[in-house]
C-alpha cells in the first residue's frame, strides 16, 4: 500500500506545482490547496500504514498490549489541516478583494498595477 500512496503523493505534488505556475490566481490557490493535501498525505504515509489499537496502557501495565497506532502523525496532520484551512480562507478573501479592485485574475496584469 505504501508504494501506491507514494505515487499518489508524487502526483499531488506535481499537480500542485503545475497549478501554482499558471497565470490565474484562482489556479494558484487550487495548487496551494493540493500542496497542503500532498504534505498531509506524505506525513501520513511516512508514519506507516499499519492498523493498530488505540495507544492506551491497561492498569498495572508498563507497556501497551500488542501493536498500537502512533498518535503523533495524526495530531500533526490535524493541525496542518486547520492551518491549511486558515491559509485558504485568507487567500480566498485576498483574491476576492484583489479582483474587486483590479477586475482581473491574471497575475501578469496584476503585476502591472504596482506603483
Amino acid at each position: 500500500m505504501e508504494p501506491i500512496m507514494a505515487i499518489v503523493v508524487g502526483l499531488l505534488y506535481a499537480a500542485a506545482i503545475y497549478m501554482m505556475l499558471r497565470r490565474s490566481i484562482v489556479k494558484l490557490v487550487i495548487g496551494l490547496m493540493l500542496l497542503s493535501n500532498a504534505a498531509n498525505l506524505l506525513i501520513f504515509t511516512s508514519a506507516g500504514m499499519t492498523r493498530g489499537a488505540p495507544p492506551l496502557i491497561p492498569l498495572g501495565s508498563v507497556l501497551p498490549d500488542g501493536a498500537v497506532a502512533d498518535p503523533l502523525p495524526q495530531a500533526l496532520i490535524l493541525t496542518a489541516i486547520v492551518i491549511a484551512f486558515g491559509v485558504l480562507a485568507f487567500a480566498v478573501v485576498l483574491i476576492h478583494r484583489a479582483y474587486n479592485i483590479i477586475r482581473t485574475d491574471n497575475l501578469d496584469q496584476m503585476k502591472d498595477t504596482d506603483t
